[in-house]
């Protein structure tokens, strides 16, 4: 594991949300903007991160929307919808966030991947949507639309890759609809299918880094 300076392990709250930042001794310049799932914090994904990119600067994020015992990123009417002025409000804080959190901690983000999980991954992809040029490239794990009215967004230029679980049957059937949608704006989408359910694993954790050094990923791609 890599070594990390004394800024690791503190909670941030000078900014609109929550978080945390792990910087490598040895850091490659490269970020991850780590946006967790629903019912937990900013601190989940720190083990996948790191064996993706062992080198990168890591910010884990914490939603604003309290759930059971931890967070998520906007409100929900059931499983499948959303609150839509929840989305659009957290999703423009979020875009205020990653701009100060850069400038704060000297990010760049021309290097920097938005890696989110289930509804963070819902973040993400409405964040692409709503504030275009914002996110060059984006890992999004069991991910779905959430956002009913979609503007005439331009994404030309960002690359997104999309893990669905197989067997996760509440939020698999939706991700072909999130391919298509990014696409259509202009995003250059690999979508791809591991065999597990809602939940992460080494399988997304080696696509993930894969896909970041830009190599073949021999796994299905989603239908």
């Amino acid at each position: 594991m890599p070594e990390y300076t004394d800024e690791n392990g503190l909670l941030h709250r000078d900014l609109a949300f929550p978080y945390r930042i792990f910087r490598p001794a040895d850091a490659s310049g490269e970020c991850l903007f780590l946006l967790h799932g629903s019912g937990v914090d900013e601190t989940t994904l720190m083990p996948l991160a790191r064996q993706i990119a062992p080198k990168a600067t890591l910010v884990a994020a914490r939603g604003r929307i309290a759930q059971e015992d931890g967070f998520r990123w906007f409100a929900r009417i059931t499983p499948t919808r959303f609150e839509q002025e929840s989305i659009r409000t957290e999703t423009d804080a979020f875009a205020g966030f990653v701009a100060e959190v850069a400038q704060r901690h000297e990010l760049d983000l021309s290097r920097s991947t938005f890696f989110g999980y289930s509804n963070g991954a819902n973040l993400v992809s409405s964040l692409m949507l709503l504030h275009p040029g914002l996110v060059e490239r984006a890992a999004l794990l069991r991910p779905m639309p959430v956002l009913d009215e979609v503007p005439a967004t331009d994404l030309t230029g960002t690359k997104a890759l999309i893990i669905a679980g197989a067997v996760d049957l509440t939020y698999a059937p939706f991700a072909p609809a999130l391919v298509t949608l990014l696409s259509r704006h202009g995003a250059e989408v690999d979508a791809r299918i591991v065999s597990s359910g809602h939940e992460f694993g080494d399988a997304d954790a080696a696509i993930v880094r894969q896909w970041m050094g830009g190599r073949t990923i021999a796994v299905s791609p989603a239908s």
